[in-house]
């Protein structure tokens, strides 16, 4: 036979073996958080790259309500990559047969691989979707993936050129063929599923607030359209994680069922005198801005998470330039879209006065200066619950939350 004609099933076994590399790398960072600690994540195309701390668009993937099914009964649930790890190794062992049997592999082998080889091709796509729509960044490693899907549907869709010369084939093997697929694709989950720990235990365990009543007419309020929950949530609005967390608990229509609460915690030294140097250059502006939106206070929040990394780039432009506390660029930036009004009231002494209420109150409960935090009436959630498994965590200390 000549080399030519074993092109696509090499081409389609090259794209299965990256995309078992891809995904068992997402698998095994799903896996690692299983122990309630961060973790670096694998966050590259190429495979064999260190894992890295700093992936803010791996973690967005890990994170996001997108990453696994089954939140509800599984703590972090079954991460959506076992399925990519089962189906990628039947891929590529059928790709191993086709190599090896070249043309005498027959029709129906070379017609029903060419027909699942573009399934994981379809759910790529979809995913990238919704990467940009919903998370507004692309994981690396995704895209790995994403990579070694069309490799593994062009080597399927090669296979077909040269169907002629192959000999008939019967139909009972494909339906057998197509079960494999399936076992492999779900057998992995169900290994996962029934070894994850309960976690149950720790739900809750991460302390109370010491002061329950918050000042009057100080904090954010944050009433949803349907509340049956009181929270409290301590947060930065240039914090990538709060973001994160605001937009899975508006994505999963929890928020419109919280009568909630929000202390303002900026991770910024210019106005934050418990820190010692800036994390989030300009998140004091940011807050005040927010404080200064009175009755669109929650607008002005959501806009500043959507618009999270230009606000960042304009805090940390003034912080080059020596010029953090009077931020030209980053007022600008919030004068253009908020008015000049915003600006007088983020310059007034009762702004200033509220913004220290506001911490004030963070110290008065003893709050890590860290965000978010986040309190279902006076007991904690761990940070840990807020990431991969809040929607478990809400199911058992909160169910009424969830829609």
């Amino acid at each position: 036979m000549p080399p030519a004609t074993r092109i696509p099933a090499v081409v389609a076994l090259i794209g299965a073996l990256l995309g078992l590399v891809f995904a068992t790398y997402s698998t095994d960072d799903y896996a690692a958080h299983l122990d309630r600690q961060l973790h670096d994540v694998h966050c590259s195309v190429i495979p064999g790259a260190a894992p890295k701390e700093e992936a803010p668009g791996c973690r967005a993937a890990l994170y996001s309500p997108y990453s696994a099914v089954l939140k509800d009964s599984l703590w972090g649930g079954i991460p959506i990559s076992l399925f990519a790890q089962g189906s990628f190794a039947f891929f590529g062992g059928f790709a191993v047969y086709l190599l090896v049997a070249g043309d005498r592999a027959s029709r129906s082998a070379a017609v029903f691989y060419a027909a699942v080889a573009v399934t994981p091709l379809l759910v790529s796509i979809g995913m990238f979707i919704i990467s940009l729509t919903q998370l507004n960044t692309v994981c690396e490693t995704c895209v790995g993936t994403y990579l070694a899907s069309l490799l593994v549907a062009l080597g399927g869709g090669l296979g077909l050129i040269r169907l002629h010369r192959r000999p008939r084939g019967g139909w009972l093997l494909p339906i057998v063929w197509l079960a494999a697929l399936g076992l492999f694709t779900l057998l992995p989950t169900f290994v996962y599923a029934s070894t994850a720990p309960d976690h149950r235990p720790y739900l809750g365990s991460c302390g109370t607030l010491k002061k329950t009543t918050p000042p009057e007419g100080v904090l954010l309020a944050l009433r949803g359209s349907r509340p049956v929950r009181q929270v409290l949530f301590f947060e930065d609005p240039l914090c990538a994680t709060c973001k994160a967390v605001h937009l899975r608990l508006k994505d999963d229509g929890v928020l419109e069922r919280l009568d909630a609460q929000m202390s303002l915690l900026p991770l910024d030294n210019q106005c934050n005198w418990m820190l010692d140097r800036p994390l989030h250059p300009g998140a004091c502006q940011v807050v005040k801005a927010v404080l200064c939106g009175q009755d669109r206070a929650k607008e002005v929040l959501e806009w500043a998470y959507q618009e999270q990394e230009y606000l960042l780039r304009a805090g940390k432009a003034d912080l080059d330039a020596g010029h953090q506390k009077e931020a030209p660029v980053l007022r600008e930036v919030i004068r253009r879209r908020w008015g000049d009004a915003i600006i007088q009231c983020m310059d007034s002494q009762a702004t200033k006065q509220r913004l220290e209420k506001h911490l004030q109150y963070a110290v008065d409960n003893s709050i890590a200066v860290s965000t978010p935090q986040i309190y279902l009436g006076n007991q904690r959630i761990c940070d840990e619950d807020t990431d991969l498994g809040l929607r478990f965590t809400l199911k058992e200390l909160a169910p009424e939350v969830l829609p």
